[in-house]
């Protein structure tokens, strides 16, 4: 008596998984940096602030001055490895002069552009806090306003670009987008609140030396 006919195991197989691309690499290597630039830039929100971790959460002491530090270290080696990594790539083709001056590029030149505008001023602020007191507090606490300026290209960079290079539409719901955005949401928010706080400040400073000015 014959059994059932077998049916070929080719019909079982899984689905070989997608081999993981130079350009996804890129990818997920620029979303890291994104994230610790976001981090970086709460944290020295948090530091303009005068906030005392020990004081409030997470009630311990640690240096968070050299974590604020080395986000920003690793964000910028992250960035530069993000655009390194699209020489990997075999079509398009990028050249070094492409990730240098991206205009003539082959692929969504303008925005990369900015992306490339995003990673300079990084540059020229992660170097010149390290040297920030041969540079002179003052000069260098106006150089690290252009922190706001880095966070802004990176997140127009990160929003526009296509992570295929196919120039496909913006598809903002979805997941590598939505993560930028709520980056981008909680920067401002951070942004706003400091703000916020500068004002209270000076304007308590200001009736404090009324008063002492009247008495």
């Amino acid at each position: 008596m014959h059994g059932a006919p077998r049916v070929p195991s080719r019909h079982f197989a899984h689905p070989t998984p997608r081999a993981v691309t130079p350009l996804d690499l890129s990818s997920d290597v620029a979303l890291v940096a994104l994230c610790l630039l976001t981090a970086n830039l709460l944290m020295g929100l948090l530091l303009s602030m005068h906030y005392n971790p020990w004081k409030h959460w997470p009630h311990r002491r640690f240096n968070y001055f050299r974590l604020h530090n080395w986000t920003a270290y690793v964000a910028l080696t992250l960035a530069v490895l993000h655009a390194v990594l699209l020489l990997a790539v075999k079509t398009p083709a990028f050249r070094v002069i492409d990730l240098i001056y991206p205009i003539g590029g082959p692929k969504q030149p303008w925005i990369n552009t900015i992306g490339a505008a995003a990673l300079y001023v990084l540059m020229i602020v992660v170097v010149t806090s390290y040297y920030r007191l041969e540079i002179g507090r003052d000069r260098w606490k106006l150089l690290h306003f252009l922190t706001y300026v880095t966070a802004a290209l990176f997140f127009v960079h990160g929003l526009f670009t296509d992570p295929t290079l196919k120039d496909h539409p913006v598809d903002y719901l979805d997941g590598e987008k939505v993560l930028i955005e709520v980056c981008a949401l909680l920067v401002l928010a951070a942004g706003l609140y400091r703000l916020r706080w500068a004002i209270k400040r000076r304007a308590a400073k200001h009736a404090v030396r009324s008063a002492a000015q009247t008495a």
